[in-house]
């Protein structure tokens, strides 16, 4: 029987792949939504492949637009805005929700998703970084298993074994180290945003490129572990390897270590989280181990990247302070790449705003949501007067 999916942000770099997946398994997989919010001539290319019974988009005057294109050519429901995702979230028909767009947009219809007992894969962090208390334990209350599609996440799911969990010694997040580590300290002051954009080996979302170059993707990794995996911090380190060839790596108490490996193809984690908790067998590349030669590592140096720092003390404050600290990276990435915010300033910017949270223990969503609104407000001011 064929799962059918919803797939929120299907126009961005994980929601195409999510497709590409689903065109090479027709048999396995039914799209029933899709949201885009606002590239509408590629949500209508994908509406003519896919048909599609819902569509997203960010507003009105863009539904318009898209049921213009569209010329009445089909049968798609066009919706817009927060009450579409969570319309497309909770369908009935639906049994799984894809959340490929980034942000705290999906927040809401990922909760709504979990009430609604559909299962969830996941390629969002914010959500996890600032809200995973709350996700996890709404996602415990309905009995769904939230499937990480993030490379690091899927490779730790997929080592560890769950009749030894209670084993693990520890958990080990792999980081290429982005395309400065190894630059000298001074460089960081001229880099530009097309060299930060410049991943040695993935291809992803501007967002998420600038934060592996400032290494707060692994930072912001480690909080994810914490929460989707239920695992002390104490036992969840990050150790840099150039190759990106191992994912993860899970160590046991007998001094057992299992290591997930795959080549740089985001569609791998993808066809494991959708058709988890099966194996199924796929056309994706092998991985060639002896055409490698070699696989490196690395001792995170945090003094050089201290986001990973901000983030381990991020969880430890708990509370609110996950919250502030994402939204405040968002805000100074998006400074850095639209504002000639320097890359260096990025981290500074965030550790300035975070100092100055007023952290509130056991939030609920109104509060997660309102420390982010007023996150994002005073990192703007910050970032604002940096440039002036």
């Amino acid at each position: 029987m064929k799962k059918c999916i919803t797939i929120l942000g299907s126009t961005g770099s994980v929601g195409k792949q999510t497709l590409e997946v689903i065109q090479n398994e027709p048999e396995s997989f039914e799209v029933i939504a899709l949201s885009a919010w606002k590239n509408v001539d590629l949500l209508k290319t994908q509406i003519d492949q896919f048909k599609p019974k819902y569509v997203v988009v960010k507003d009105d005057k863009l539904a318009k637009e898209l049921k213009n294109k569209l010329a009445n050519k089909n049968n798609c429901n066009i919706l817009y805005g927060d009450y579409g995702l969570s319309k497309i979230s909770t369908i009935k028909e639906i049994d799984m929700v894809v959340v490929a767009i980034a942000g705290m947009n999906a927040l809401k219809p990922v909760i709504e998703a979990i009430n609604a007992k559909k299962e969830i894969c996941l390629a969002n962090k914010e959500i996890v970084v600032s809200a995973g208390e709350i996700l996890m334990e709404e996602a415990k209350r309905n009995d769904i298993k939230i499937v990480p599609i993030d490379s690091e996440h899927s490779g730790i799911l997929q080592c560890i074994q769950p009749q030894f969990y209670n084993n693990i010694e520890k958990i080990i997040i792999t980081a290429s180290g982005g395309p400065f580590y190894n630059l000298k300290e001074a460089a960081l002051d001229t880099v530009s945003v097309e060299e930060a954009l410049n991943h040695p080996n993935w291809q992803m979302g501007n967002k998420v490129t600038i934060d592996s170059a400032t290494l707060m993707n692994k930072g912001l990794e480690v909080i994810e572990a914490y929460w989707l995996f239920n695992i002390s911090l104490n036992k969840i380190e990050i150790l840099v390897h150039p190759q990106s060839y191992i994912h993860a790596l899970v160590q046991y108490e007998d001094g057992s270590m299992i290591a997930q490996l795959s080549n740089h193809d985001m569609r791998i984690p993808i066809h494991f989280a959708l058709h988890y908790p099966k194996r199924v067998k796929s056309n994706l590349s092998r991985l060639n181990l002896a055409k490698i030669g070699q696989l490196t590592f690395k001792k995170l140096d945090s003094k050089r990247f201290p986001s990973v720092d901000l983030c381990y003390e991020a969880i430890r404050q708990g509370g609110t302070f996950p919250a502030a600290l994402n939204a405040a990276n968002e805000v100074a990435v998006n400074a850095f790449l639209n504002q000639g915010l320097k890359f260096k300033e990025i981290i500074n910017i965030v550790s300035k705003v975070i100092n100055k949270h007023n952290n509130k223990t056991n939030p609920s969503i109104q509060d997660i949501i309102y420390q982010d609104r007023e996150t994002r407000r005073l990192t703007s001011q910050f970032c604002t007067e940096n440039k002036n």
